[in-house]
């Protein structure tokens, strides 16, 4: 009892204390009115239009958004499709295969033996003429028996191949329809480093299509990077992969100004490093291919190497930037221009001239009966000089002996080595031999390791002299026997294979 006495009296003492603080928390506005369970109200959004940096990244991100929407009907995916013949030794043996050899398979009828297989690509493209005239890259639909292009909204259509030109990796397709939505060319020319841009294709897979990364333009004018004759890629960092190949590049205006066309990658996968083929290139090889079924290029005839500061220096001129003259072609548009070993060229219709490939980049892209002007030092003083361009001649590659002899095409251009080119490719001028010019990607040459600049000395253990000899040794070799070439690179030597087919 004692304790039931004790506990009322502090119970109530409490319970008033707890009252009284209820009533004081009301009163001076602690405690808000309303349900336990009743939400808080949001905080209000915050308006960009309140501070300029918010204000100028939605805008930005608002001008992505308007062109990602207008470009997207303009980029297309390209499926292609093409038949090849599976080796047998490529598949793993049974160990019956391996006891009975081929009376196995004949007498079990494999059809690995007679079938053969499809094997299938993917590649991106841009619609740029209403008419059905779509942009890829060459690679994209090289050797391919079929192709197909999915637009965005879903419809698919067989395209026909109007025409290509390895030597930039540029293609025209076409399909039949009306009324599509072409991309507008921009002005590639003056687009400019540290612009941003979009990328669109369709990366991995087709189910990613119209895929849209951001990023700037990182340079301008890159060659020497080893994937085309005439290279003068637009760098980028936004996000290229496999299956972007042939995709759009586009300003903030939603105009074309490259065609994504490789990345440089040590994992297969991008890396911040991505290269397109600028609008103003690719629309001029659409042009030579829709107008004339092929594509023509500006001719000089002359042989080029950089200008360094040693010879600037022996040559008393006041520039270290520019391209020499190490050779004149007969009968070309230099000797009848009286073009001079020795000139120093610096400028092409004005406009300064940094090394050989860029000298072969815009020479290329001009028409055969223009007139350019050359701006040049000799003997130490200035001159210009105008020079009638001719049409370029077909080199020495092999990709043009297809099918001459027991061999197909290799993929690699050759010409006759000599002095001049010694120094350009570090190479002794006293060796004999066939010098490689070009390799085209994912062609045999390419897979068995040569590269420009190598110099064949031997075809199948026999020293050749010239790149004639070269090709006659190529030409001739058997079908079914790897190809064993002896090569100086620079100061050394090794064996390369090519692979039978």
């Amino acid at each position: 009892m004692k304790r039931t006495h004790i506990w009322k009296p502090t119970w109530t003492f409490l319970m008033a204390g707890l009252v009284t603080g209820l009533l004081l928390s009301a009163g001076m506005g602690w405690m808000q009115s309303g349900h336990a369970d009743e939400p808080k109200p949001a905080a209000p959004p915050i308006q960009p239009a309140q501070t300029p940096a918010l204000s100028a990244a939605q805008q930005l991100s608002d001008a992505f958004a308007q062109v990602a929407e207008a470009v997207k009907p303009s980029v297309v995916t390209i499926f292609t499709e093409k038949e090849i013949k599976m080796d047998r030794r490529s598949f793993h043996m049974t160990p019956f295969e391996g006891f009975f050899g081929d009376q196995f398979r004949e007498f079990f009828n494999d059809p690995r033996n007679s079938q053969p297989q499809k094997q299938t690509g993917l590649g991106s493209g841009v619609v740029v003429r209403e008419n059905g005239i779509i942009l890829t890259n060459n690679h994209v639909i090289d050797g391919a028996d079929e192709i197909k292009v999915r637009f965005a909204d879903g419809k698919e259509l067989e395209a026909t191949l109007k025409g290509r030109d390895p030597k930039t990796d540029l293609a025209v397709l076409q399909v039949e329809a009306d009324n599509l939505v072409p991309i507008s060319l921009g002005n590639s020319d003056q687009a400019r480093v540290g612009e941003w841009v979009l990328a669109i294709g369709s990366p991995l897979s087709a189910n990613l299509a119209s895929t849209v990364t951001s990023g700037i333009i990182s340079a301008k004018g890159r060659n020497g990077v080893g994937l085309t004759r005439y290279e003068d890629y637009i760098q980028t960092d936004a996000a290229i992969n496999p299956g972007n190949s042939g995709g759009a590049l586009v300003n903030l205006r939603g105009e074309l100004i490259g065609v994504n066309s490789a990345i440089a990658t040590r994992n297969g996968g991008n890396m911040g490093i991505g290269f397109a083929i600028p609008a103003k290139l690719a629309d001029k090889i659409m042009a030579d291919i829709l107008r004339d079924g092929k594509v023509t290029r500006g001719w000089l005839g002359v042989y080029i190497q950089d200008l360094n500061p040693n010879i600037a220096s022996a040559l008393n001129i006041p520039v270290q930037e520019g391209v020499i003259v190490s050779q004149i072609q007969e009968n070309s548009p230099a000797e009848k221009a009286g073009l001079k070993t020795e000139d120093v060229i610096v400028k092409l219709d004005g406009e300064a001239v940094h090394n050989s490939a860029e000298l072969s980049n815009r020479i290329a892209g001009l028409s055969p009966g223009s007139t350019t002007k050359v701006t040049l030092y000799r003997d130490g003083d200035e001159k210009n000089i105008n020079v009638k361009l001719g049409e370029l001649p077909e080199d020495e590659l092999a990709e043009d002996m297809q099918d001459s002899g027991k061999r197909g095409k290799l993929g690699m251009g050759l010409t006759d080595f000599n002095g001049e080119l010694a120094d350009r490719f570090n190479l002794d001028a006293d060796l004999k031999g066939a010098l490689v010019t070009q390799v085209q990607p994912g062609s045999p040459a390419a897979e068995a390791g040569l590269r420009t600049g190598d110099l064949i000395l031997r075809v199948n253990r026999k020293s050749v002299g010239s790149a004639g000899e070269a090709k006659e040794l190529l030409a001739n070799s058997p079908s079914d026997k790897p190809i064993l070439l002896q090569v100086r690179r620079g100061n050394g030597s090794l064996f390369i294979v090519i692979e039978a087919e």
